[in-house]
């Protein structure tokens, strides 16, 4: 692989951040993970409260990127056909004759933020899914291909649960990185509130096309990574599922269902799109390590006895980052070698 396109995508991901930083006060790790899963092909659920300038990151980031964005705001009442489409009988002005054609839905962009995914019921959010998983949409007996790259980013508000569709398991599994959005520190808040009630409107700079981040997510496919980073995965991810034997006696404990084998592939995805944003050109174990909470939060299922304690999935994360040894990988290295 070439190493002018990985410093490419290096200097992209250097003018990205400083271009969305003259939007966006802080957030650093969900900007860094928004970005990682952008460039991996993946898509992200943002879980935080309102307020947080969710909706403006996501419009800014297609904006830098000159890419097309929209909106859909889930309700109760959102039917699949308004976020795919559908066929509408018009008269054609030159034979008179009636006919169906496709109307898109808002779903035909490159970068969509479905807002409160979690308050439309499970039809309208299966539409939705299938078509991140697919890249197309079927209506009728006809199949619309989605524009490329296809990007979606889907927002939960973790406190209200009244009235709410939480996404089950399977569907959750479809996202790439489960990201909490924090509250800013105190510092940044202040620079929020001197930032965004005065008149200046920050002119952003676009950084990148479409067919740019179209040939850099290939470069994200093409970072080598060695035996040993594969290894670290794949041990990770079954020091998730209680039923493994190996797995460690905490996991047993305060988990009833671990990761499946699509969490080490983001793992591994995440980690090559994290090495060559930072410049290098090979994978290591602190990659996957820096992924692993993301990945694997939406993946787990935490048990009675861990909700009654206070164990949130992110502490059990904590936990297998620890117990997983180093020495395996090192091994591993070593008889490659």
């Amino acid at each position: 692989m070439e190493e002018r396109a990985i410093r490419g995508l290096a200097s992209a991901y250097s003018r990205l951040r400083e271009e969305i930083g003259k939007v966006i006060i802080g957030q650093d790790d969900v900007i860094d993970q928004l970005l990682i899963a952008l460039f991996s092909r993946g898509h992200c659920l943002l879980v935080g409260v309102p307020g947080l300038a969710k909706t403006l990151l996501v419009s800014t980031v297609a904006q830098i990127l000159q890419l097309s964005f929209r909106r859909i705001q889930f309700t109760p009442d959102l039917m699949p056909s308004d976020i795919t489409g559908t066929d509408v009988l018009q008269d054609d002005p030159e034979t008179g004759q009636r006919a169906f054609h496709f109307m898109q839905g808002p779903i035909f962009t490159h970068v969509l933020l479905a807002d409160e995914i979690n308050r439309t019921p499970p039809k309208t959010q299966a539409a939705l899914l299938e078509a991140m998983q697919e890249r197309h949409v079927t209506v009728g007996s006809n199949t619309y291909r989605l524009p490329s790259p296809f990007f979606v980013l889907a927002t939960q508000n973790p406190i209200e649960q009244e009235g709410t569709y939480p996404l089950p398991e399977a569907q959750l599994d479809r996202f790439m990185f489960n990201v909490r959005v924090e509250y800013p520190t105190a510092a940044e808040e202040l620079r929020i509130l001197k930032q965004t009630t005065g008149g200046h409107e920050p002119e952003l700079k676009p950084a990148l096309t479409g067919a740019q981040i179209l040939a850099l997510q290939e470069v994200v496919r093409k970072v080598p990574v060695a035996e040993h980073v594969f290894i670290y995965a794949r041990d990770l991810v079954r020091a998730s599922r209680p039923n493994e034997d190996t797995a460690p006696d905490f996991v047993k404990k305060f988990l009833s269902w671990g990761a499946g084998p699509r969490a080490g592939q983001y793992l591994i995805l995440g980690a090559k799109a994290r090495a060559i944003l930072e410049g290098r050109f090979h994978v290591t174990t602190e990659d996957v390590k820096a992924v692993a909470i993301p990945v694997l939060r939406h993946r787990i299922l935490t048990t009675f006895q861990a909700d009654s304690e206070g164990i949130s999935p992110d502490d059990v994360i904590q936990k297998l980052l620890q117990s997983v040894p180093v020495a395996i990988q090192e091994r591993a290295s070593q008889i490659k070698k």
